[in-house]
């Protein structure tokens, strides 16, 4: 009951806040809610607020014990949603696909259907000695990933 009334209480507050969207929900058994949320331009704790009182105002503690916690989905997270490689356009991701393929390069192109990777390599000149640089791109399918990390610089 209490995870009805909360997921209920969540659903309202996404549909107020359209620019947000859950990543993962769950309850434990100890009644411990965690709620990791996105946004189309980012998370900030202002949002996470808005989240954590739009359930923590709307609950009788009286009836209800359990503990919150809000989080952002975080700069080293995998990408889940396709709805959060927007945001990611023009940034290195790092994707591992279901066939055991590993590509790296610059996110230029997001589509309802697959993500564009990107980047420069150095092969063989096709006549006589040396290399020259060759700009090289993969199409991924949303469907054909494992796994996709932003590739963060320092």
């Amino acid at each position: 009951m209490l995870k009805k009334i909360l997921e209920d209480l969540l659903q309202t507050a996404l549909d107020e806040r359209t620019d947000l969207f859950l990543i993962d929900f769950s309850l434990s058994g100890e009644n411990a809610v965690k709620i990791i949320i996105d946004g189309d331009n980012g998370v900030l704790v202002e949002d996470c607020m808005f989240i954590s009182r739009a359930i923590e105002n709307n609950i009788d503690r009286e009836e209800h014990d359990f503990s919150l916690e809000v989080l952002s989905s975080g700069a080293a997270s995998p990408l889940i949603l396709p709805r959060q490689y927007d945001k990611h356009v023009g940034r290195n991701l790092e994707i591992k696909t279901k066939d055991n393929q590993s590509l790296e390069g610059e996110l230029t192109e997001v589509n309802e259907k697959d993500v564009v990777l990107s980047w420069k390599t150095r092969e063989p000149k096709p006549v006589g000695k040396g290399k020259v640089t060759v700009i090289k791109t993969a199409t991924v399918t949303f469907d054909n990933i494992r796994e996709a990390k932003v590739k963060i610089k320092f």
